[in-house]
């Protein structure tokens, strides 16, 4: 078959070897078939015309627009006869997905050259470790499928996790692997959020969180934090009353502030869940999110509270896209029914065990990335710029007079990439500082000299 299909639908052509009732059928009523097979699945189209040994292959999916494509690009709306000239409607999606702008992740320049600065990435290679270990799981098994559970990255993800020892139990049956930890995220909305229901989120922070609401068909509650980026502790429980999550990250983006800990145990909603998303927090002084699994150990609210990592940052492992869940295995339990049946792969599973398991080499990269955030930091206030304190792998900042999108223009035509941020709700813009090497840093910070 040539050409890529929309998932589910078959070209015309392919029934008529397909089926030897619809051998008949096609040349006859072809403009009948077509319509069928434009608009219908053809495994309920053709049910009752196959027999059990002439089963279709799995339909190839359609190519979806690019995630970081702008509304427009997905869509083209000077193409005759594209999609995007069409009611979406008559697309068929729901309506929730119809009216949804979808999140936009930071540019990812596939040139060289660069000086990337602007999505958070570690500077640093992974530990060699984990590209050994990676290395030995491409081979003969990558025929078979991988761990659905994947146990071995579970145990190695647990220990990792309790490190310090704050709970006094957390096995790999408190673990659930992610293909990231959005993917974490995705699971954790669509379990325990329904059609028309409601998430809250500190506002400024992920705006992903609401883009993964409006997906589900959920309402997002913004807890509009104050300019020092703490809550307003009385509207913010009155707000959560009836929410079923909180995703609260922590360190937060774009500011990289990290919550005390009894306010964040403040805020577990009553009838709800509080995730602690954790993507940055090997990078603080230290972690919030054993520190609140323990508080509620052996409590009414230990089943509350879900706490989510990711490898992408502190491991250095973007590109592989692994991260995991940690919880009561009661509440993990329930979020298996929902992950795909194989949501990491075996590369992946591997890579990110013995990257856990290598804290030494983590802990060096960290304290690296640490010490360059104190120096970008210093720099950048010595230049006029605010910078936050940040316990995160960036630095928020912003210009005295807001000249934030002058600054961003400038310093891609000297290819660096920054994250020039706005939230409008908030009457907040800045420009979020990923911390790069060394060398990558004083090349900024040269280029800030001239623009600020």
């Amino acid at each position: 078959m040539n050409g890529v299909q929309p998932a589910g639908v078959w070209p015309a052509a392919s029934l008529a070897y397909t089926s030897p009732a619809l051998h008949v059928v096609c040349p006859i009523l072809p403009n009948l078939v077509d319509d069928l097979a434009e608009c219908f699945s053809v495994r309920r189209v053709l049910a009752a015309f196959m027999s059990p040994a002439s089963q279709l292959p799995d339909a190839p999916r359609a190519e979806a627009p690019r995630a970081d494509a702008s509304r427009a690009e997905a869509r083209d709306e000077t193409s005759p006869g594209h999609p995007g000239e069409r009611d979406a409607s008559e697309l068929l999606v729901r309506p929730a997905v119809a009216a949804l702008a979808g999140y936009v992740p930071g540019e990812q320049p596939q040139s060289g050259g660069w000086v990337k600065l602007n999505t958070n990435e570690n500077p640093y290679p992974p530990s060699p470790k984990a590209i050994e270990a990676m290395h030995a799981a491409i081979g003969d098994r990558l025929k078979v499928y991988p761990d659905p559970l994947g146990t071995d990255f579970r145990e190695a993800a647990a220990a990792a996790f309790n490190r310090e020892g704050l709970l006094a139990t957390c096995d790999a049956d408190w673990v659930l692997p992610g293909n990231g930890s959005d993917d974490c995220l995705t699971i954790l909305v669509r379990s325990f959020c329904e059609a028309g229901g409601s998430l809250a989120l500190p506002y400024p922070s992920y705006i992903l969180y609401e883009t993964l609401a409006a997906i589900q068909g959920a309402h997002s509650r913004r807890l509009l934090l104050r300019p020092d980026w703490s809550f307003d502790l009385p509207a913010a429980r009155e707000a959560l009353a009836d929410v079923s999550l909180l995703l609260l990250p922590c360190p937060n983006s774009p500011s990289g502030t990290v919550w005390e800990l009894n306010d964040v145990l403040s805020l577990i909603p009553p009838r709800g869940v509080l995730v602690v998303d954790e993507a940055y927090a090997d990078f603080a002084d230290r972690p919030l999110g054993p520190q609140v699994l323990a508080a509620v150990a052996g409590t009414d609210r230990e089943r509350h509270v879900v706490v989510t990592r990711t490898l992408s940052k502190s491991y250095s492992l973007a590109g592989l896209r692994i991260g995991y869940a940690v919880a009561h295995p009661a509440v993990i339990e329930q979020l298996r029914k929902v992950k795909d049946s194989y949501n990491c792969d075996a590369v992946a599973l591997a890579g990110g065990a013995a990257a856990l398991r290598d804290q030494s080499y983590a802990a060096d990269v960290i304290a690296r990335v640490r010490a360059t955030r104190e120096r970008l930091t210093t720099a950048c206030r010595q230049l006029s710029l605010h910078a936050l304190d940040s316990q995160a792998n960036f630095v928020w900042t912003q210009h005295p007079d807001g000249e934030h999108e002058r600054i961003f223009a400038g310093l891609k035509e000297r290819q660096i990439l920054v994250r020039l941020m706005r939230y409008p709700d908030a009457e907040l813009e800045g420009l979020r500082l990923s911390v790069g090497s060394d060398d990558e840093v004083d090349r900024l910070l040269a280029a800030l000299a001239d623009l600020v």
